[in-house]
């Protein structure tokens, strides 16, 4: 009894810890600034720690849910549910930003000369582009060379392949798939208790995050590029509230209760500058709100690739500031030809940090009207853009889930105002999974 009253006392909250973490932290680094920069090994081993675990957790979340389901057909049917909201909200975050900063006109009157930038710094960027190769590599790409390779690599699409083909196969095997998808299930509870003690060092890797962030880049970065910062933020707090917003209410869950639940995810989040570092928490929490296992498992890590709204935003505004910097003349053909890579070159980020800048490499490398080399206008603050797309990226695949769930009839909203009620009462166990649903063919 004791024990859970100072677990509920306010600083026992995990977002608390880390709201506390992250303001050391960006003290640390404006007063200690080689101090700070030297902190970045901290957050790089906390987001490492949670990686490892991700692609056993992807492939037991999938393989489950679809075991679970009992019909190869509901799986198609989610997957092109998914793929749907995807390209239709990443459009409209593509639209949004590229309207602002046509409104916005952030980079206009800086009167940069491309020609004397330089390209150096920028350079491994622009290799890392030219790996990812094309659309047509992109999807091969997705098929690992053995089935171990996916897991060593930590691919989560290749992982989400193996996956959906496991689940399907153990939905054929019937009643003989049971012991195997018990013991994944098991194995599955031992994964997101070693999350909980992964967690623990949250607190920490944000706070490293923030400090390693301030004291590299220092504030005085953020004041000569300060209106595409100002605006970049603006717009994701308006993709946000008007988009995000309205697919919430659809999905009967208001967007305020999904801020206050998910609070600790978007905080680490913000500290880390990486989704993929409360990937697990997402999963088991969006599972405890009434999400089916099998939607939550399918839609979220594909999401994580496909459904980068921030990341959207971003690419469009920066592209075109970097224009707009150099006075690269860009008639409304050249934009739409812009928007139209964007459409594709924008569905390979990941959830690691810095993604966003390879993606807008590979997208000026392909649109030769906007200097390559302007990238580097963009280097000091980058760390601080990504702090924004990362937060939304994060919120936008969270809302996407709950609302493809619900557009299948896989999400009990029941279920999600009792969670809702409960968590303002005790911090919901979000590293520990819902009672699990028996296996039926």
């Amino acid at each position: 009894m004791e024990a859970e009253i100072k677990k509920s006392r306010w600083y026992g909250q995990l977002y608390i810890q880390v709201l506390i973490g992250i303001v050391i932290g960006g003290a640390i680094g404006y007063f200690e600034p080689q101090l700070g920069a030297k902190l970045q090994p901290l957050a790089d081993g906390f987001i490492k720690l949670i990686k490892m675990l991700l692609a056993p957790i992807i492939f037991g979340t999938v393989v489950v849910g679809i075991a679970k389901m009992g019909s190869i057909k509901e799986v198609g049917r989610i997957g092109v549910k998914a793929l749907t909201y995807f390209e239709i909200v990443t459009t409209i975050a593509l639209v949004i930003g590229l309207v602002v900063v046509n409104v916005v006109k952030p980079g206009v009157g800086m009167n940069i000369n491309s020609a004397t930038l330089d390209g150096s710094a920028v350079q491994k960027y622009s290799q890392a582009a030219e790996q990812q190769g094309g659309t047509v590599d992109f999807f091969l790409n997705i098929i690992p060379h053995t089935f171990a390779d996916a897991f060593a690599k930590g691919s989560m699409l290749q992982v989400i392949l193996i996956s959906v083909l496991m689940g399907i196969a153990l939905v054929q095997l019937g009643e003989k798939s049971k012991p195997l998808v018990n013991i994944i299930d098991l194995f599955m509870q031992g994964l997101f208790k070693i999350v909980g003690m992964v967690m623990r060092l949250a607190p920490l890797g944000a706070g490293a995050g923030m400090a390693f962030t301030i004291g590299k880049y220092g504030i005085g970065t953020l004041l000569s590029l300060g209106q595409l910062l100002v605006a970049l933020y603006i717009t994701t707090l308006f993709f946000i509230v008007v988009v995000l917003g309205a697919v919430a209410r659809w999905s009967g869950l208001p967007l305020l209760q999904f801020l206050r639940y998910f609070k600790d995810e978007i905080l680490i989040t913000l500290g880390t500058c990486s989704t993929e570092a409360v990937l697990p928490r997402m999963m088991a929490k969006l599972e405890r709100l009434g999400c089916e296992k099998s939607v939550v498992g399918m839609v979220l890590p594909t999401g994580y690739a496909f459904n980068a709204d921030g990341t959207c935003i971003y690419l469009t505004m920066a592209a075109i500031f970097i224009a707009q910097a150099t006075n690269t003349p860009l008639s409304i053909m050249d934009q739409l030809m812009l928007l139209g890579v964007l459409l594709l070159t924008s569905k390979g980020s990941a959830g690691v940090a810095g993604a966003g800048f390879i993606t807008l490499a590979a997208t000026l490398s392909t649109i030769h009207a906007i200097p390559l080399v302007g990238l580097v206008l963009l280097l000091g603050i980058d760390r601080f853009l990504n702090e924004a797309r990362a937060v939304t990226n994060l919120i936008g695949n969270g809302i996407g889930t709950i609302a493809i769930a619900k557009w299948d009839g896989a999400f009990d909203v029941e279920q999600a105002k009792r969670e809702i009620e409960a968590s303002k009462i005790a911090p919901p166990k979000d590293t520990e999974l819902p009672p699990a649903k028996p296996v039926t063919h």
